[in-house]
């Protein structure tokens, strides 16, 4: 079972920046794909940004040239330094890993933490 925490949340206002960080319970980023997702009120969870064991990364339209995700394995942590934030930036941010474990896939999720971009 992994554990997947997340920190880094909270107002700020529209130009500004955030980073996030998610700490994993252990050494996941050689099997797993680790990313952000990001669910608005009233809107379907989506993509923010994901990074590969292989180290590929991919962003969502909306937030490339803006946000960029980087990890630190030893430290096992995943980051997403969110710079020129939008009022529609707004939205509880998700860590998630993904990936085949002892032959199954898994998922996991954090329990998620707040950014509001707002003057």
């Amino acid at each position: 079972q992994v554990q997947l925490v997340e920190s880094g949340g909270g107002l700020v206002q529209p130009g500004g920046s955030l980073r996030l960080s998610c700490v994993a319970s252990g050494s996941i980023f050689s099997i797993m794909a680790t990313g952000w997702y990001r669910q608005a009120p009233g809107k379907q969870r989506e993509l923010v940004a994901r990074i590969t064991p292989g180290g590929r990364i991919n962003y969502a339209d909306s937030v490339r040239g803006r946000f960029t995700i980087s990890r630190d394995k030893p430290r096992n942590m995943v980051y997403l330094q969110m710079n020129s934030l939008k009022p529609e930036d707004t939205a509880d941010y998700y860590c998630n890993a993904a990936g085949i474990v002892a032959g199954d896939l898994s998922e996991y999720w954090g329990q998620g933490t707040q950014v509001t971009v707002s003057s």
